[in-house]
This record gives C-alpha cells, structure tokens and sequence, in this order.
C-alpha cells in the first residue's frame, strides 16, 4: 500500500514516520527546505512512546510526483488547504483514499469539489505535538491516535485495508463506523477550547480560578454543543462527559494549540474553527454569543497581524 504524507511537520511527521518506523511504504510530499532537513538529520521523533531517528525518510515534491497512491494522509493547516490541494493532486487515481486530518468541516467541500466525494474519508487525529527549534517532531503528551472511516458509516475492504495498514504504526489507528460523529465530537472540543484560552490568554486552570471561570467555560462547551445537536450531531455518554471533566479540571494547564500560534505570533484557523460554527449556529438560530465574541477577537488578531 503507497502512502502518501502531505508535510512533514508535527502531525504528518510524526504518524507518517510511525508508519515508516514501522516498514510501510510511506512517502512525504514537502517543500524543498523540509526535504533538505530530512535529508541532513533524518526524521526524528521524541516521544513518550520511544524516540526514534528515521535516516533519509523517502520524500518528492509537487513537481516531482509520480505514480497514484493508495493513501493520501493530509494534515496541513486549514489555510494552507488550496496550496496543498494543489501539491498532490497529481498522485490522485481513481482508487485514491484521502484521509483529512483537518479540524472542522469546511474542507471536506473543498475536497470533494476536487476529488470527488467518493474519495474522501473522514478522518481525525488526537496528539498534542509540535517541532521544536532543531525541527525535530516532538510528542508532548502520551496520547495519540488517529481515526477515520467511510462519511456514510459503512465499512467497505478499503477502509478495513487502511486500518490493518495503519495498526502497524501502533498509534492507536481504527476505523469508525460513526466518523462523522467523530469529527463533530472534536470540533465541539476543540472549539470550546480554543475560543476560551484564545480570549482569555489563559489555560484552563488560570480561567477557572477566577471569578465566572467556571461558568464562563461551560457556557462556551454549551454553545458548541448546542450547535453541534442543532446539526443532528449531538454530543453526549462517555465523550460529553470526558471533555467536560477537562475543561473544569482546576488547576490545569491546558491549552489550545491555537492560543500557542496566537502567543508566536503565527496564523490562526480562525474562520475553519470558529468562523464556521459560527455561521451553522446562525443558520440553526442558535445563540452562541461567546462564541461570537472570541471568533471577533480571533479576526482583530488577524487583522493586527497583517497590518
């Protein structure tokens, strides 16, 4: 099975070099700085789960594609999705499975305006990891794994071929029947979090320890979840109540990766993550008035950055 890995950074990095670690035939679409880096230091991952340096990981660039791959494994930033679009496109057939990592729904359009639904999974990955100043992918946290599955809940002998393929990167990957459940599941919790750090500049610990903290936090899962139910994926058992229990953990020092980029200075998925609940939420008249407010602050932060 050729697999294909769009970037090389955190998230491609490190399931892609997983994956590799693993024997699979695992190729990593990047730019020409990324692919210079590769090749001098090699892919290396710092993990809890066992560090590892991967020496000439084979990697192409855009110009250079050949041949169709069975897998294509995108975990670009939401504003960098045309760019990457446009990137592997060339490795597409008609036998493609696009697995997005992306958070939110928005590109699934833009994917399948592209590709055709019929090649795009739903798909996403939970792991708290980045690249640090010698470009080494680097796993904060234990946590990993990396879901996806067919949009109309089956599970066909392509999805159960992936995840036979994927299992061998022994980071927790497993088809699902309930994918796009999933996906709204994380949005919701993704979102709570990262509309509450980004506006208060602040992790979930210091948030809860003042006054209206608590309520403040709730009130913002509250609205994510009501939009989430207006859409016909309400969130609730066993997730519902994990997430909930990770917001109100006092003390914690939990953070969204977004308030990170806000703090470095870095772009922002503003309208993918927030914007867009935003926009289901008025079109299900749900009220979500602090929503709104953090996704305003989110574009002033955008706007000041430009400028």
């Amino acid at each position: 099975m050729r697999i294909l890995v769009v970037g090389a950074g955190a998230i491609g990095g490190y399931f892609g070099g997983r994956l590799l670690q693993a024997g699979c035939d695992v190729t990593f679409l990047v730019r020409p700085r990324r692919a210079a880096e590769l090749a001098s230091a090699g892919l290396v991952i710092r993990s809890p789960s066992g560090d590892v340096t991967l020496k000439k990981p084979p990697t192409v660039q855009a110009d250079k594609l050949s041949g169709k791959f069975d897998v294509v494994l995108l975990s670009c930033k939401a504003f960098d999705l045309d760019d990457a679009v446009r990137s592997f496109a060339a490795a597409v057939g008609p036998q493609t499975s696009i697995i997005p990592l992306l958070n939110g729904m928005r590109h699934l359009d833009v994917l399948d305006g592209k590709f055709g639904a019929e090649r795009v999974l739903g798909g996403l990955c939970a792991i708290a990891a980045t690249l640090n100043e010698q470009r080494e992918v680097v796993q904060l946290h234990p946590m990993q794994s990396l879901t996806f599955g067919e949009r109309d809940g089956s599970l066909p002998d392509r999805v159960r071929a992936i995840a036979d393929e994927f299992k061998r990167g022994n980071f927790g990957a497993a088809a699902s029947e309930h994918i796009m459940q999933d996906m709204w599941e994380k949005w919701v919790f993704l979102a709570s979090l990262a509309a509450a750090t980004s506006l208060m500049r602040a992790s979930v610990g210091t948030i809860l320890a003042v006054p209206g903290g608590k309520e403040f936090m709730l009130g913002m899962l509250d609205e994510c979840s009501s939009t989430a139910a207006a859409q016909g994926f309400p969130p609730g058992g066993p997730f519902f109540e994990r997430v909930k229990g990770q917001l109100t953990t006092e003390g914690s020092p939990m953070t969204a990766s977004m308030f990170r980029d806000i703090k470095a200075g870095l772009p922002v998925e503003a309208d993918h993550v927030i914007g867009d609940l935003v926009a289901r939420a008025d079109a299900s008249k749900v009220p979500v008035p602090k929503l709104r407010v953090a996704y305003t602050h989110l574009k002033a932060y955008e706007k000041q950055r430009v400028t």
